[in-house]
């Protein structure tokens, strides 16, 4: 058993030469059968496990992962944590996120970084306030904490903004949710895993899925490349190959996949102190506590599972940010990386049984999967657990496709999807 983080454990180690701490999570073979298969092992994978355990009390769970532990799109984004989206269905399923994201150090005594440094969206014309400002009261209704900022508002939290009188890009205001921030993916990942193990569930590393078991007309298990491994519950969350597991299981799903790109600049001093977003330019940025400037803007707009992207689509970004902030213009860049995202007609994510009996999903999130993974997991463990929706998770059914129930939150991801 792993031990618990705590002052007195750090001084212990301190004492004892670092030499006591155990592996933060287990890596056992697997077994044969289980009473739930998780097949993902990035955020949502992991929390949903996690959640399976502490939440339902089953933890005789198999997290599959093909590569290592948040190694996919967990390991490969911006890391922006919010929820200021329009439609109720959604403001219910990232509120619940942005809820547990607030307590989630605590939770799985492992540090996530959650800082709230705010998020603010931008507005560059009076047509972008008037909608700025539909958004705002939306969100206000909906219960999630929003503000309409004026050019003073916006440059006192990002002063080193472009806001010369010839800017091509002129700030008229936007919209400031102070909650918002990041957290380190990273440790959101290893937070999951360890407190996942800790509890009993069996995270298995390069165990690549090769079929389903199908018997019945029912999924009750997956060959893999380690073997058979069987279960009655299986849940799915494996971001961008949705579609490609899908069809190993017989049926298709209405996601296109795409490479989104990021990159990160040389670390300079604090100079950022909130994450920006300019619809207008393309462009999100934010500073993380390493000192590095994390860039972040739309999808390359070629199908792809290519984890790098392309250069035009970067210079787009580039070109972009140094309109925001000319004064960017002389940093050097040190990383660029793609994560490959799963993109829906109305840009909301997939939650619930498959047409495969017994076999769940977790998918569909564009490029808001991060921010989303402790709701993600939540409720896909409570329909693995239950083999039913709550209210937060039914909307968002694949079968809203077949009765045009959508849930369109394309502007709600601030970047064209």
């Amino acid at each position: 058993m792993t031990r618990r983080y705590s002052a007195l454990s750090l001084f212990k180690e301190g004492l004892a030469g670092q030499t006591g701490w155990r592996p933060a999570w287990r890596s056992p073979e697997p077994k044969p059968t289980y009473d739930a298969i998780v097949i993902g092992g990035g955020g949502h994978g992991l929390a949903t496990a996690y959640y399976l355990a502490k939440n339902h009390g089953i933890a005789r769970v198999a997290v599959l992962e093909k590569g290592w532990i948040g190694g996919g799109n967990t390991g490969r984004n911006t890391t922006v944590v919010r929820s200021n989206y329009y439609y109720p269905e959604s403001v219910e399923l990232y509120g619940l996120a942005h809820r547990l994201y607030e307590g989630l150090s605590k939770d799985l005594n492992y540090n996530v970084m959650l800082s709230q440094r705010g998020m603010v969206n931008l507005c560059h014309s009076t047509a972008e306030m008037e909608i700025g400002a539909r958004t705002v009261n939306a969100m206000q209704i909906n219960g999630i904490n929003a503000e309409l900022f004026s050019p003073e508002d916006v440059r006192r939290v990002a002063p080193i903004y472009n806001f010369s009188a010839d800017a091509r890009f002129p700030v008229f205001g936007g919209i400031w949710q102070s909650r918002a921030g990041t957290a380190r993916h990273d440790a959101v990942a290893w937070g999951y895993a360890r407190a996942a193990s800790r509890l009993g569930v069996d995270i298995i590393q390069n165990c690549e899925i090769t079929d389903f078991i199908i018997e019945g007309g029912r999924c009750r298990g997956v060959q893999t490349t380690r073997g058979a491994i069987r279960a009655d519950r299986i849940g799915m969350a494996v971001a961008g190959h949705s579609s490609v597991l899908a069809a190993k299981a017989g049926f298709r799903l209405p996601i296109n996949s795409y490479a989104l790109q990021a990159c990160v600049s040389e670390p300079v001093k604090p100079i950022l102190d909130t994450v920006v977003l300019s619809p207008g330019c393309g462009v999100y940025v934010s500073q993380s506590d390493k000192g590095e400037i994390v860039i972040g803007g739309g999808l390359d707009r070629i199908p792809s599972y290519a984890q790098r992207g392309n250069l035009p689509t970067l210079e787009t970004v580039i070109a972009g940010l140094l309109e925001m902030f000319p004064i960017f213009g002389q940093l050097k860049l040190m990383r660029q990386w793609a994560g490959i995202v799963d993109v829906v007609p109305d840009s909301s994510p997939i939650i619930g049984e498959s047409p495969l009996p017994n076999l769940f999903l977790n998918c569909g999130w564009g490029t808001g999967g991060f921010k989303a993974i402790p709701a993600g997991g939540t409720l896909l463990a409570n329909l693995l657990a239950t083999g039913k929706h709550n209210d937060i998770s039914r909307p968002f059914d694949l079968d809203r496709f077949a009765s045009g129930r959508l849930i369109d939150e394309a502007a709600g991801s601030g970047i064209a999807h």
